[in-house]
């Protein structure tokens, strides 16, 4: 009796440890950051023909697409085919495409005007060609929302006709927000891309937005992120064409438009370059991204494909690596975008981080998104630079929204606050925010080592940027409405933040009071707020300094009243 007595009582110890070791395993695990995922789209976008160049024949066009499926199969990667209307009404691209395995490819809708889309929708054609790429002719800007919606029944009843189903992708280099928002009520679209941030490039500027993954955007501005989810269209707008986080913001500076620095492979100095093209992907990888990073592969078949072949064989066996070590995932438009429906009620702070700089070059960079700004810190030469700041207001419409467009270019902005490229001109000192202390009697720039980058919780990034010129470290925590930013150590001297910028007649600055910026942008007011430190005026028109309280600057970048 005694024997099973102890029996009993040391199983009932042994189930009792089981449980003390398995609940504090399930506690820790909930304490554990996730690996955050790096998401590829490959999208390659299909054009009938190219009135640019006659000899990019019709056949030149179609040979691009079937090279571009073969080389893409020999790495068994899948991606997505987004077509234009007159590729899609074109048998061979039928024929091809269906072909594709299910699940694997995705096929969808290229948002690029031509004439025969225009022409069946029941509306006069007005381009020099059968496809014009200018924004009042071959975009859905060109048209009145009771237009846009003929021409997305005719699109969207024929793609049904060919395919038997609707697009669930729908992509462009820039599409209203009357077109998308009567994509996803009537068909349900998932998913949605637009152009990286560029200046003047081919006529189209989208300047100041969400920099590179995803948002959900307003449903008065297709590029404005929306704040609340009551206010948002829930279709999440992918970033396209992987910018150089470093050199693209800056590329064409003082000009009127700017060149291109990405990940599309018929650009010999980046996505058709080895080095270059190793440098982001390890950088993509391994920097800090906090919620998830993304990038899109791939080109529109008007390159042609002797432009695009070195490009691709560098980047697609380098793409099946990185899937194979479980470094990347890649999926088609469509399964990125139900992944981001089911995992974010709203726009998540991300970030995308180079640590280090290409072979020769000593930059590093941090781009910051929320739902409610952007953010973008630049170390150069030792120094720190705040080189972009932009607010995001749900409320601020586009002009696209409800009007058609008058010229042949188009243009998307948000509310700028600190502008790096805008402000800036070859002749005077870039535009930004920089720190300076008084050394030895003496302003100066602080400087400083590499900084330490880290995400300690969901939502929130810290800097942590070891000092120089005096013995401390400036540190800054970052969320989705607020910036803290402090400088630690011992005997520290005096320091500011000091705006400059070159372009003065282009501040949107109305007023600069202690605790508050209270800034006007195409007729809409917004503010930054000091919840510790004050803002101080300098004689310069515009120019202002941030003087901490305590050691401390918090600044409130939410635009809230």
């Amino acid at each position: 009796m005694r024997e099973k007595l102890k029996l009993i009582i040391g199983c009932l110890g042994i189930i009792l440890i089981c449980s003390f070791v398995e609940h504090q395993s399930l506690d820790a695990s909930s304490t554990i950051k996730k690996p955050e995922p790096k998401l590829v789209n490959i999208v390659n976008f299909i054009r009938l023909l190219e009135p640019r160049d006659p000899k990019i024949t019709q056949d030149v066009l179609y040979q691009t697409v079937v090279k571009q499926v073969a080389i893409m199969k020999k790495y068994k990667l899948g991606g997505t085919f987004l077509l234009q209307y007159d590729a899609l009404m074109d048998s061979r691209y039928q024929k091809l495409l269906k072909s594709l395995p299910k699940g694997t490819f995705e096929i969808g809708a290229w948002w690029e005007l031509p004439q025969p889309l225009i022409e069946k929708a029941g509306l006069p054609w007005r381009g020099r060609f059968p496809w014009d790429w200018h924004a009042d002719i071959g975009f859905s800007t060109g048209y009145t929302p009771a237009e846009r919606e003929k021409i997305v029944d005719v699109y969207m009843a024929d793609f049904k006709s060919i395919f038997g189903y609707y697009p669930k992708s729908v992509g462009s280099w820039f599409i209203d927000t009357h077109t998308l928002n009567y994509l996803y009520d009537k068909y349900k679209i998932v998913a949605s891309s637009n152009c990286k941030d560029q200046y003047g490039t081919d006529g189209y500027t989208l300047w100041g937005g969400y920099w590179n993954q995803a948002y959900y955007p307003s449903r008065l501005n297709s590029y404005m992120p929306a704040q609340h989810a009551e206010k948002q269209l829930p279709v999440p707008i992918f970033r396209m064409l992987g910018s150089d986080p470093i050199r693209q913001y800056d590329t064409g500076l003082g000009s009127s438009r700017q060149g291109v620095i990405t990940l599309e492979p018929v650009y010999p100095k980046a996505g058709g370059d080895s080095t270059w093209v190793h440098w982001f992907f390890n950088e993509f990888v391994n920097g800090e991204s906090m919620a998830f990073n993304y990038t899109q592969a791939g080109q529109e078949n008007s390159f042609t494909w002797d432009a695009m072949a070195k490009g691709f064989a560098i980047q697609m066996p380098l793409i099946a690596r990185l899937r194979d070590e479980g470094k990347i995932r890649v999926e088609t438009l469509e399964a990125s975008g139900n992944w981001f429906r089911k995992t974010f009620k709203t726009t998540p702070a991300t970030s995308f981080t180079v640590k280090h700089d290409l072979p020769g070059e000593d930059r590093k960079t941090v781009w910051f998104n929320s739902r409610f700004y952007r953010l973008n810190l630049l170390w150069e030469n030792g120094s720190l630079r705040i080189r972009d700041i932009h607010l995001f207001d749900e409320r601020f419409p586009s002009v696209y929204t409800t009007q058609k467009a008058t010229s042949n270019e188009c243009s998307f902005f948000t509310l700028p606050v600190v502008d790096g490229y805008l402000w800036s001109n070859k002749q005077g000192p870039l535009a930004g925010l920089r720190f300076k202390a008084v050394v030895n009697g003496k302003e100066d720039i602080l400087q400083g080592s590499d900084p330490i980058i880290s995400n300690p919780e969901p939502g929130k990034l810290h800097v942590s940027w070891p000092l120089t010129t005096v013995k401390g470290v400036l540190e800054m925590e970052i969320d989705e409405k607020k910036v803290k930013i402090e400088v630690k150590g011992d005997n520290l001297p005096k320091w500011e933040l000091s705006f400059d910028a070159y372009k003065t007649n282009e501040l949107p600055f109305k007023r600069i009071n202690s605790n508050r910026l209270d800034c006007e942008f195409e007729g809409m007011n917004y503010s930054v707020k000091a919840d510790r430190g004050t803002f101080s005026p300098s004689a310069d028109k515009g120019h202002f300094t941030m003087i901490p309280t305590q050691n401390v600057l918090l600044l409130d970048l939410s635009n809230s009243n």
